[in-house]
């Protein structure tokens, strides 16, 4: 575990969502510096299915070393906010840090998420967000290390973070669009930041997502209270990052994250929003026990080229410039079987593109394959050269740029 310096000793620390989970988690681990700490969220009596109260909350900040104040607050309510926020400055004399963690969640689609939902989910991510930033920033000014994290993922644009669950993306993203905009806005006077983790975290929403048995592929609340410690110990100026929890403690020099694990050793579940492919989390979460309560539609049921065109919104969402001047090569994938079809990379121009249909240049490699194969190359499963081999896989063109490709495989299934 990352070690508590007393950097955030006597702060006053606002925190949405801290009945339970990770909001707790930051609360326990700042009040172990001897911080104050503002419980404000919904929960004053206790839930039937959810541990924890305000009052619960409150007494194990107390227990850490700190010093608490619980307050009820919807932080869709604009009033009950403004008297948490009054209530904190009479107690605490100002706030200097806020901790946007309160959150909803529903991972339908269209036609399945009733808008009762969707007002819930815009109301509590986007709309809270912003209200308490608003309404805290004015303290934050006066203080000596304002921070502002928001617990949202990096603005991943990839659709296929939107095809599943447009109402949530457009709710998560929000929040996130809330530090891309206030970090410019209040540049050297707040920091302004955004915390996502690299892994699932075992929380009372995620046993809701993927029942009893994901816990084991999770870890626990504790790596996002040490990365949040590290993010608000540093000084205002460091602002406008959209951060991993594992990325930022290898930055503190932290090397054993199997301490995080629920259970050590067990392979993780990658969270949402960091390219890795839903239907590839729904396989891992049911390859482990785990009964998730969302699934991608079937591509049976698409149109859009199912699991190619699923594979190639991956490959769209890593070029850049630096993988073409590496490969400059032009490839073609002639594909039989369920999903037949033409598709494209091309390496050689600009940052890259890559889709259905004959490349907008001469291909220097045509590969021909089944489609299922294809889709195992690319996730790491079968490679190119053990294909050709096999005879699975046939190759026109220059041997050396099909090597390159598979090095480009090889990069991807590490994603």
């Amino acid at each position: 575990m990352l070690q508590n310096t007393g950097k955030l000793a006597g702060c006053t620390l606002f925190i949405t969502g801290a009945s339970r989970g990770i909001g707790k988690a930051i609360a326990l681990k700042a009040a172990r510096d001897g911080a104050n700490i503002v419980i404000a969220a919904k929960t004053a009596e206790a839930h039937p299915k959810l541990p924890g109260t305000i009052y619960t909350a409150a007494q194990e900040v107390e227990a850490a070393g700190g010093k608490a104040l619980a307050c009820v607050v919807d932080i869709r309510d604009e009033q009950q906010v403004v008297a948490a926020v009054q209530k904190a400055v009479d107690k605490f004399g100002g706030i200097d840090i806020l901790v946007n963690n309160a959150s909803a969640i529903s991972l339908t689609g269209t036609l399945e998420t009733p808008l009762k939902k969707v007002d819930l989910m815009l109301g509590v991510n986007l709309r809270g967000t912003y209200l308490t930033s608003k309404l805290v920033i004015p303290h934050l000014l006066k203080s000596r290390s304002p921070h502002i994290l928001n617990l949202s993922p990096p603005l991943n644009l990839n659709p296929v973070w939107f095809k599943n669950h447009t109402a949530y993306t457009m709710a998560k993203y929000g929040m996130s669009m809330c530090v891309l905009g206030m970090a410019e806005e209040f540049r050297g006077q707040i920091a302004v930041n955004a915390l996502w983790p690299k892994t699932a975290i075992q929380t009372a929403a995620m046993d809701m997502l993927g029942g009893e048995a994901i816990g084991k592929q999770c870890r626990t609340s504790d790596i996002m209270a040490d990365a949040a410690y590290a993010v608000l110990s540093r000084p205002k100026d460091y602002t406008g990052h959209f951060l991993v929890d594992e990325d930022i403690l290898k930055e503190q020099g932290v090397q054993d994250f199997d301490q995080y694990a629920v259970q050590p050793g067990h392979p993780l579940l990658p969270d949402f929003f960091l390219d890795e492919a839903p239907e590839n989390l729904v396989e891992q979460m049911e390859q482990h026990g785990a009964t998730p309560a969302f699934k991608a539609p079937s591509s049976s049921s698409s149109s859009s080229g199912g699991p190619i065109e699923t594979t190639f919104v991956a490959i769209r969402g890593v070029l850049n410039e630096d993988v073409v001047k590496l490969t400059q090569a032009v490839y073609q994938f002639d594909l039989s079987g369920p999903n037949e079809g033409v598709w494209f990379l091309d390496l050689k121009s600009g940052a890259g593109q890559a889709g259905r249909g004959q490349p907008p240049v001469k291909a220097d490699v045509v590969m021909t394959m089944d489609s299922g194969d294809f889709s195992k190359m690319f996730a790491g499963k079968l490679k190119p050269t053990l294909a050709f081999m096999s005879g699975k896989l046939r190759i026109k063109g220059d041997m050396a740029l099909a090597l390159k490709l598979e090095k480009l495989m090889g990069r991807m299934s590490k994603l």
